[in-house]
């Protein structure tokens, strides 16, 4: 305010004015005088005094326009002495070109969007005369520097107002913006909003997403306040309303805002106001709405306390602004709480299909083993014919798919199993590696397949269940097998990388289509290559071997060609 102050002084000291008095336009539409030279007396009554915009413009009406300039003679003016703050004791003459102690000389300062921003006002002539043409020349020459001087001041006014407040928007989305829950968004939320915005309480309400009217309402900064049902009926109309015209209100012990749409009978107001000055102790509030392009999903109400708690419209805008932010923070928390419901009940919809899958197996098990027992009777008798045998021995064949298929069944509900614990332990794979080979063996040697071992020297630990690392390991391998014709190479290869540790099996098989490739991890697919389908198998090994993995938390990839073999690729975590 230094240049303003220099330029009320070069009026006193250079034009002839006893005083000469800046103010500029404040938020709650008074104008607040900020330099005042001349009489000390002058300087005393009048710095930091406000007065009403709208009483200066209905003096400006009657006005005479000297240029930029605007006198208006005593017999005109309106507002009463008393709201002067200062009258010159200069005794009033007869002559028409005296200057009267109550005679107003006022340059009023506009900026390009033509808002009242400022006034330059003077008073009592040296001379005693009102000025003539030269000294207003003088003084317009003044007013214009003024001007520029009353607009950057403004200006920087509401620029480090608007950094101030952008800061605390800014630590706002910082904080809220990787946050999952909106009980934890209000939290961090509350102490950078109040500090920002220089408010006592601040209330959140969110907004039912079904629309059934149970909303939440989240605060206080001051202990646990109830808020009434009936305001949280109002504030979600409230704020629907305001959204709409992406606007906020403010609300006072003296007055409640004109929402356009909103009515509110003199009960309402009474408990509203009730409700601000006895639960909240509050003596303004500032009504945000909160939301996401078109739908509104709550609102923000913060309250303060105490004389002069009005809130400007800088802070209106950049509360808005905040409204649109915490809406963004909103939608991603319900996006969250949506999807975790979904895996929630994902879940519970795999639990009960891998109860009723181990149910379904465990049934089928029972008659299975009383079919190949009765079997195995038939054929201890001494008098069968040779179509009876091939007959039994085709039963038994069926029987032992069967009872594959219900072993798959049966373990493939234990991996599937979301409920299902995992014990981990370290698992040597260069062991369960050689174990499977054992067991598979004498398939290689039928098939005359060449294995291609490729292990450290040192061991290579897994964390997990033995026994499923075991399957993960004899499904590979054994599809290897089966789909490798006679002849043919199969590579096994074992090493730690940098996230763990890796399992590679690789054939020169008959591979696998791309389109094939998309569902290989499916229950029960199989193959649409007929060379593939020639080999029986129950289209459940690899699903069985994707759960287990997905298990121990680790990545199945699957690398093929039709005609060119096929390369599975596990990684699962090291052991610690």
């Amino acid at each position: 305010m230094d240049a303003l102050q220099n330029i009320a002084e070069g009026v006193t000291e250079l034009l002839g004015f006893e005083v000469a008095a800046i103010s500029i336009a404040r938020d709650d539409h008074t104008l607040e005088m900020v330099a005042v030279a001349g009489s000390p007396a002058a300087r005393d009554q009048l710095l930091g005094r406000r007065t009403p915009i709208a009483d200066i413009e209905r003096e400006l009406v009657t006005a005479e326009e000297w240029g930029d300039l605007r006198f208006v003679p005593h017999e005109r003016m309106s507002i009463e002495v008393d709201d002067l703050g200062w009258v010159s004791d200069l005794e009033p003459t007869d002559d028409p070109d005296a200057w009267h102690p109550l005679d107003l000389l006022l340059a009023p300062i506009h900026d390009e969007h033509h808002r009242f921003r400022g006034l330059l006002s003077v008073d009592l002539p040296h001379d005693g005369r009102r000025p003539d043409a030269a000294q207003r020349e003088q003084l317009q020459r003044y007013a214009r520097q003024t001007r520029r001087s009353v607009l950057t001041a403004v200006e920087r006014a509401e620029l480090a107002e608007r950094v101030r407040l952008a800061d605390a928007a800014r630590k706002i989305v910082r904080e809220v913006s990787s946050e999952l829950s909106i009980g934890r968004i209000v939290e961090l939320c509350q102490p950078a909003i109040t500090t920002g915005f220089s408010a006592v309480g601040m209330w959140l309400q969110t907004f039912d997403a079904t629309g059934g009217g149970a909303d939440a309402v989240y605060g206080a900064t001051e202990g646990d306040i109830l808020v009434p049902d009936e305001f949280k009926v109002l504030g979600r109309e409230a704020a629907h309303l305001l959204w709409s015209r992406q606007e906020v209100a403010v609300i006072t012990l003296a007055s409640v805002p004109d929402i356009a749409g909103l009515v509110l009978d003199e009960d309402q107001v009474r408990r509203l106001h009730d409700f601000m000055a006895e639960t909240l102790e509050a003596s303004s509030m500032l009504f945000v709405p909160i939301g996401a392009g078109l739908e509104c999903l709550g609102s923000v109400a913060l309250t303060r306390r105490g004389p002069g708690t009005d809130w400007n419209a800088l802070e209106g805008r950049t509360a808005l602004e905040l409204g649109h932010d915490l809406g963004r923070a909103l939608v991603n928390a319900r996006t969250f709480e949506r999807e975790r419901q979904l895996l929630q009940e994902l879940r519970e919809l795999a639990g009960y299909k891998s109860r009723l899958i181990a149910t379904i197996a465990h049934e089928l098990k029972n008659p299975l083993t009383s079919l190949l027992g009765h079997l195995d009777l038939v054929e201890l008798e001494p008098d069968l014919t040779s179509s009876v045998t091939e007959s039994t021995q085709a039963m038994g064949r069926a029987v032992d798919r069967m009872r594959s298929i219900v072993d798959d069944l049966l373990l493939l509900s234990q991996v599937a199993d979301p409920n299902a614990a995992l014990d981990p332990v370290p698992v040597d794979l260069t062991a369960v590696v050689d174990e499977v080979l054992d067991l598979l063996g004498v398939t290689a040697d039928q098939k005359s397949l060449t294995i291609v071992l490729d292990v450290p020297s040192t061991p290579v630990s897994a964390w997990g269940e033995t026994h499923e690392l075991f399957q993960v390991c004899a499904n590979l391998i054994s599809n290897a097998m089966r789909y490798t014709p006679g002849g043919g190479t199969i590579t096994i290869a074992l090493a730690p990388i940098a996230d763990g540790v890796e399992i590679v099996v690789a054939d020169t098989g008959i591979g696998i289509s791309a389109t094939d490739q998309q569902r290989l991890f499916d229950e029960f697919f199989r193959s649409t290559n007929p060379a593939a389908l020639s080999t029986p198998g129950t289209g459940l090994g690899l699903s069985i071997v994707h759960r287990i993995v997905e298990r121990h938390h680790g990545r199945i990839a699957v690398e093929s060609e039709l005609g060119s073999g096929t390369t599975f690729t596990v990684t699962l975590p090291a052991a610690p």
